[in-house]
């Protein structure tokens, strides 16, 4: 008996020194991203080319670029596009935004996890509005800026130190929050370790946290929550 169910697509693709998940915008909606750390220039810049050509109608996202890895992509594909504060890239068009995320930062220092969050929603196909230096030692700034975030349809918040902005942001909105540990802060602080515990411990309800200077995972989450966000006319 002859089998004429239509074939699967190629699910992967072989670089030698890698094999590309190149079916996981079909299963998930999202398509593989690059991790660059640990990978050589050539390897990334391999993988990102053979990513875009598989899926050329939407961008491919690479993070934690090196300085040389920055440099060589430059170079091997200057139509990408580099986020040199996110030390990331992509290549491709962005997609047409649904819903918003609101990316809330505590400090000036926790500006690169904040914007590899805010990058990574954008390519997760979500509207970014940032919110930058409004952390809790001068907390009159992150409720003076509570209309900016308020009506958005995820919040992300980012902090070092002892990690309480999230915990402060939980109580000022209703919608879903990820909290970002980051590795900002003296001894004590233990490299992210005091915030990711703080923010586990939140006492604000629907704060959900991601491991430490994780700002890619919070924006895939973030982004895939406000894009199959109702609209706020239609919410009980």
């Amino acid at each position: 008996m002859n089998d004429r169910r239509t074939p699967e697509p190629e699910a992967v693709a072989d670089l030698g020194f890698a094999r590309l998940d190149t079916d996981r915008a079909r299963r998930t909606g999202d398509p593989e991203v690059v991790y660059g750390a640990g990978k050589t220039p050539a390897q990334i810049a391999g993988i990102l080319a053979t990513l875009h050509a598989k899926h050329p109608e939407r961008a491919v996202l690479v993070t934690r670029l090196s300085d040389e890895a920055v440099a060589h992509l430059r170079e091997a594909l200057p139509e990408a596009v580099i986020d040199p504060v996110a030390r990331a890239a992509t290549l491709g068009p962005l997609p047409e935004p649904r819903g918003t995320v609101a990316v809330i930062a505590a400090g000036t220092s926790d500006a690169p996890v904040a914007a590899e969050a805010a990058l990574s929603v954008r390519v997760h196909g979500s509207a970014v509005r940032r919110i930058d230096d409004v952390g809790v030692a001068g907390i009159h700034r992150i409720l003076e800026a509570r209309a900016e975030f308020a009506d958005a349809d995820c919040v992300i918040v980012v902090a070092g130190m002892e990690g309480a902005l999230p915990s402060v942001v939980g109580g000022l909105v209703g919608v879903p929050l990820v909290a970002v540990p980051t590795s900002v802060g003296y001894g004590a602080a233990f490299e992210g370790l005091a915030a990711l515990l703080g923010m586990l411990n939140s006492c604000a309800p629907g704060v959900s946290v991601v491991n430490i200077d994780n700002g890619y995972g919070a924006g895939v989450f973030a982004a895939r929550v406000a894009r199959n966000a109702r609209p706020r006319g239609e919410r009980a």
